[in-house]
């Protein structure tokens, strides 16, 4: 009987550890850490929006790069939250430069997943300042005891959730806001 319940505890484990590596689902659709950052992020229902807009200023095959990047990702609702036909304007060819660098702000090269943002602002007293692929800064601080939020150089302030979105080449935090740089 001690090995039958062994067995079948090993086997939850296993089960447990390997439905681990899938059981973070953004957008209705499971994200799986095998995968990179754009082809996740092209099955989930909520980031239809950054999907297009990273598809207008070019960005695919760098984000399939090698990495790791650390992706802070707004939703479609943190799109809907900017001034009518932002996007819309911003998705326009004569508009790339603005909509790739308004996009490499959410990037910061590196992997860092909440521990590791958690930590840096733990280090630097209660704020981190992060360089975002763009160039701009972002800032980091924690909000309760596992909730961070981002300001962006402008003042706007986006929350973080789901965290620690895995990928091959990176990790995503999905977040409430687009963030803006100066």
């Amino acid at each position: 009987m001690k090995r039958i319940v062994c067995i079948a505890l090993a086997c939850s484990a296993l089960a447990l550890s390997s439905a681990h590596a899938a059981d973070v689902v953004v957008g209705g659709q499971p994200m799986l850490p095998g995968k990179t950052i754009v082809a996740n992020a092209l099955n989930s229902a909520d980031h239809t929006t950054l999907v297009a807009a990273v598809k207008a200023a070019g960005l695919v095959d760098t984000l399939q790069g090698k990495g790791p990047f650390t992706v802070f990702a707004p939703t479609n609702a943190a799109f809907g939250k900017l001034p009518a036909g932002t996007v819309d304007t911003l998705v326009k060819p004569e508009n790339k430069a603005t909509l790739t660098k308004i996009l490499t702000y959410h990037v910061v090269p590196g992997k860092l997943d909440f521990d590791a943002l958690a930590a840096q602002i733990k280090k630097a007293g209660g704020s981190a300042e992060l360089t975002t692929a763009s160039g701009g800064k972002l800032w980091v601080m924690m909000n309760g005891k596992h909730n961070i939020m981002l300001k962006d150089e402008k003042g706007g302030v986006a929350n973080i959730g789901p965290y620690d979105v895995y990928q091959s080449n990176g990790v995503i935090h999905v977040i409430d806001t687009v963030l803006m740089p100066k």
